[in-house]
């Protein structure tokens, strides 16, 4: 499509969007109305800046139908956020909801020419996370058979990934590192007799470091999938085959990058951070809502010939950033550097505490098995050139700790990377 044609069904689809809220939903009838402004207000997607805000804290708030703007009759489906540190962040669907949600998924792996005579092993977890029914419904879409593994059960998963003869695997990127480092490890498979020849990983920022070694472990093209629950669930987005940027699904989510601090538009091209309005969504429609993630948006042509906008990869979340001694550190940046040396294994912990009114930061890594040694003069050759990579990214010094491999604890989904101590403390 167009920018033209795209710009008017955007606007089409928010001038009807804002309408419904407005008539539908008390929560954005009231922030509309504290704002100043009234549907008419609205003529064409440039006016989105005159509507307000939405944040996790806000669908939190109204837990658990507050925004829905549909009968409970025409709701299908109902999905939700882990709800770890507090109220659940829930999400419901009309069917025309879960249709949409299963073609943005289906954009993304017709990337990787997913279709029929495919098996896609979908080993993210099925349930109220979004992963494992989005993927299912994706994979469905484009008729190839799904294998709806979950997570987990590490053993079985690579059983059934060479018995079945999988060639898709849908989940996170720590998960299918865990499943290529268990497949290495054993002897009674091999990746040589598997089929697996194309990835979809999301659900946690990853690295192109990581993208290296999942494609050289597991023999695949590894695609980049983003999604968010807020939205729908994975499939907002997702890489095409030129690697080069997320395309989102504009025509369903529209995307806006804004200063996270003044909360105003940046300029084309400037990293900031990323807000959604879902057009298309029938029960539950959010408008602007802040996901937290920093990045940019990249509106050159793309090779591959789609004219969706294209998202640079994401650097972390503002709400995931550590402040260390004043300074910004994303967990990412340690995978990154991480990745660039071979005698290092990609899994790592960050802990930061406060000792005597001062930050410490401690990293915990993993030599890989042939490198390894109990002698801290045989580590030295290894850890001095990852200390002075990492001071140099960061600007500021780590207390690295080499462990053993396997020492860090692996994930079956979203892998645990950071404990901040000083959060506990007054």
């Amino acid at each position: 499509m167009s920018r033209e044609d795209m710009t008017k069904l955007q606007s089409e689809r928010l001038v009807k969007l804002v309408k419904t809220c407005y008539e539908k939903s008390d929560f954005y009838r009231r922030k509309m109305d504290e704002m100043g402004v009234k549907p008419e207000d609205i003529k064409d997607i440039k006016d989105i800046v005159k509507l307000p805000f939405t944040t996790k804290t806000d669908l939190r708030d109204e837990y658990p139908f507050g925004l829905q703007v549909v009968p409970q009759s025409e709701v299908v489906r109902i999905h939700a956020s882990s709800g770890t540190t507090g109220k659940p962040v829930v999400d419901t669907y009309t069917k025309n909801d879960v249709d949409n949600w299963a073609e943005g998924v289906a954009r993304v792996m017709a990337a990787g020419n997913v279709g029929p005579g495919d098996i896609v092993q979908v080993s993210y977890g099925y349930g109220l996370f979004t992963g494992g029914l989005g993927a299912h419904d994706g994979a469905a879409k484009l008729g190839a058979c799904q294998l709806p593994t979950s997570a987990g059960n590490t053993e079985k998963q690579i059983m059934l990934m060479q018995d079945f003869g999988s060639t898709a695997l849908a989940c996170t990127p720590s998960y299918a590192l865990r499943l290529a480092e268990a497949i290495h490890q054993s002897d009674k498979v091999s990746i040589d007799n598997m089929k697996l020849r194309v990835g979809f990983f999301g659900a946690e920022p990853w690295t192109e470091g990581m993208r290296k070694e999942l494609q050289e472990k597991l023999h695949i093209e590894a695609f980049d999938i983003y999604g968010l629950t807020e939205m729908s669930g994975p499939g907002v987005g997702g890489e095409c085959e030129m690697h080069d940027g997320t395309h989102l699904w504009e025509d369903m989510f529209y995307p806006e990058i804004i200063n996270p601090d003044t909360l105003e538009p940046v300029a084309p091209g400037e990293f900031g951070e990323l807000v959604f309005t879902s057009l298309c969504k029938e029960a539950m429609p959010i408008i602007r809502y802040r996901t937290r993630d920093l990045t940019r948006l990249i509106y050159e042509p793309c090779k591959c010939g789609r004219t969706a906008v294209r998202m640079d990869r994401i650097l972390g979340r503002s709400d995931d950033m550590l402040i260390i001694r004043g300074v910004n550190v994303f967990p990412s940046q340690i995978e990154t550097v991480l990745t660039e040396f071979p005698a290092f294994q990609p899994y790592y912990f960050i802990t930061v505490d406060r000792v005597s009114n001062e930050d410490t930061f401690d990293l915990d890594v993993e030599l890989r098995l042939e490198f390894f040694s109990n002698d801290p003069a045989k580590q030295m050759p290894f850890m001095k050139p990852l200390y002075d990579r990492i001071v140099s990214l960061v600007g500021i010094r780590p207390n690295i700790h080499i462990l053993p491999p396997g020492a860090i604890a692996r994930s079956e989904g979203k892998a645990k990377h950071v404990l901040d101590k000083r959060n506990f403390k007054n």
